[in-house]
């Protein structure tokens, strides 16, 4: 017996040096053969298997889907309207996201600066930067335990304050537009209050004239012509119409007319006015290069509406906004 052990711990460790056959005598026991140990090596699938394989699972994965969708619209049809506007709004979020940074990327490639832009990547970048800043305060909010949830409900109860457009379904883009109208045409007669009165305080005399002359034709309902607006310049880098001395109720009435939020210290009120008139100068100089006839409908009214009220402080020498306005 222990010569048997000894045997076979033998073949176990030089099994390579049995000559192979289909049998062998182990002390006149016959047995299978000792053959060499098979490799390690495994062998992978070919690549057309896996292609096959990833074929299948899309495949499947797109079927699955459709039911999905299917089932939703025919039992939840309410939800199911939700849920698809979700899925577009995430798509084009995206979509505007990779678009931004090709931007970005070319911009610090040849070391282009954001107002030297053209006027479509310029207007892109400045609604995606607001777009992106509402959407980072939802998931800041959200962060919380369970605070999720009372996200979700704030979303379905408040979308106009909460979701940026690409989450609105197409009767409340018509709607909510209606909504922001109304919001600047209250503040109009604030504002054109306030220059009627404070006009009296300019010191030049025919500027003076102008300015109260304009605002008596605003209020009787005449739209001004950019010939009548453009020789008042001067009056709105300055004292008393200038950005460095506006009033804490003025300043409000003008973030309201440009859809920024009215409540906030008057510095900050301040400083992001100036901000918002400067980027609308600079979209100004980049749309003269491209043209107005070039603009779609969807940009004229982008352009109405991001322009409004702030139209007379972006015409104002770019020096007096920020530094890099040119």
């Amino acid at each position: 017996m222990a010569l048997s052990r000894v045997c076979w711990a033998r073949a176990a460790l030089w099994g390579s040096a049995v000559a192979p056959g289909p049998l062998v005598t182990r002390l006149g026991r016959p047995g299978p053969a000792w053959r060499a140990p098979r490799s390690s090596k495994l062998h992978l699938s070919p690549k057309a298997d896996v292609k096959n394989l990833i074929s299948y699972v899309v495949t499947k994965t797109r079927t699955i889907n459709g039911s999905y969708h299917r089932f939703l619209g025919r039992h939840f049809p309410r939800f199911y309207a939700l849920y698809t506007v979700f899925m577009k709004g995430i798509q084009m979020l995206w979509a505007d996201a990779k678009k931004a940074r090709r931007i970005k990327t070319s911009m610090w490639k040849h070391k282009v600066k954001f107002h030297q832009l053209p006027y479509r990547e310029m207007e892109h970048l400045r609604q995606f930067r607001q777009d992106i800043t509402k959407c980072l305060f939802i998931g800041v909010v959200s962060i919380p335990p369970f605070a999720n949830y009372l996200v979700f409900l704030l979303m379905y109860l408040f979308p106009r304050q909460l979701l940026v457009k690409h989450f609105w379904t197409p009767k409340q883009q018509i709607d909510f537009l209606d909504i922001y109208h109304g919001l600047r045409k209250q503040s109009h007669s604030e504002i054109v209050t306030h220059l009627g009165r404070v006009g009296a305080l300019v010191s030049d005399e025919r500027l003076r004239w102008h300015l109260t002359d304009l605002c008596a034709k605003v209020q009787n309902g005449t739209h001004p012509a950019s010939h009548d607006i453009l020789p008042l310049r001067g009056c709105f880098s300055t004292r008393p119409l200038g950005l460095d001395h506006l009033p804490a109720p003025q300043m409000k009435a003008l973030s309201r007319a440009v859809l920024l939020t009215p409540y906030l210290p008057p510095p900050l009120l301040r400083r992001r006015l100036k901000s918002h008139a400067a980027v609308i100068h600079q979209l100004d100089r980049a749309l003269a290069k491209l043209g107005i006839g070039q603009l779609t409908a969807q940009e004229v009214k982008s352009n109405l509406s991001c322009r409004s009220c702030c139209t007379m402080w972006s015409c104002c020498p770019p020096t007096t906004l920020r530094p890099g306005a040119e």
